[in-house]
């Protein structure tokens, strides 16, 4: 029998710009929320709803984001895997890198391991933006190779992770939320 993993923080961004049935995307975000709560772990933190552009510029309509915190005992392949079934349940399709849709759930990070490991986050973390837009892993990645570089990431999980600490970087949330050109966060405006 194997033995079940400890319990650890997850960290989700959540992001809409495709309306789903006609239904508000933060109505999907609130359900989605839901669905992850019962099949991944309660949710201990959760960020205001924002509107913020779509990425990249010009791609699509504005998303609203959200970033949640939640414990969990799953492993964090079966945490993605069980992202990847909520928005299939909910409409999305992966038919382009970067466009539109109906539900985006990001596996930012678990506590503080680095998958596979710190070589391997740092070569995709160090992609150039045209190389991020051709090219996905195979593998997951953790921490998000992308979360110190966005605002939408940045601005909500600052609100319910200021202090938590890249594991690589070594730069908390509000540290790497700092150094993002200020343009870029006043462009993620709270809904509530």
């Amino acid at each position: 029998m194997q033995q079940p993993h400890k319990r650890d923080t997850a960290f989700i961004a959540l992001g809409a710009n495709l309306a789903r049935a006609n239904e508000a995307l933060q109505t999907t975000i609130i359900q989605s929320i839901d669905v992850i709560a019962r099949t991944i772990g309660p949710i201990t933190r959760k960020s205001r709803l924002f509107r913020t552009p779509c990425f990249p510029a010009g791609a699509g309509p504005d998303y609203v984001n959200v970033a949640i915190a939640l414990e969990t005992t799953l492993s964090p392949q079966d945490i993605l895997s069980q992202l990847h079934k909520i928005e299939a349940e909910f409409g999305r399709v992966r038919a382009t890198r970067w466009g539109s849709r109906t539900l985006d759930l990001d596996l930012l990070a678990v506590a503080d391991r680095v998958l596979p490991d710190a070589k391997t986050q740092t070569q995709w973390r160090s992609l150039s933006v045209a190389e991020q837009g051709k090219r996905a892993p195979e593998t997951l990645i953790l921490p998000h190779p992308r979360l110190q570089d966005r605002a939408f990431v940045l601005v909500p999980m600052a609100e319910i992770a200021a202090d938590w600490m890249h594991p690589v970087l070594g730069l908390s949330v509000a540290q790497m939320l700092s150094q993002l050109p200020a343009g870029a966060v006043a462009e993620v405006h709270a809904l509530v």
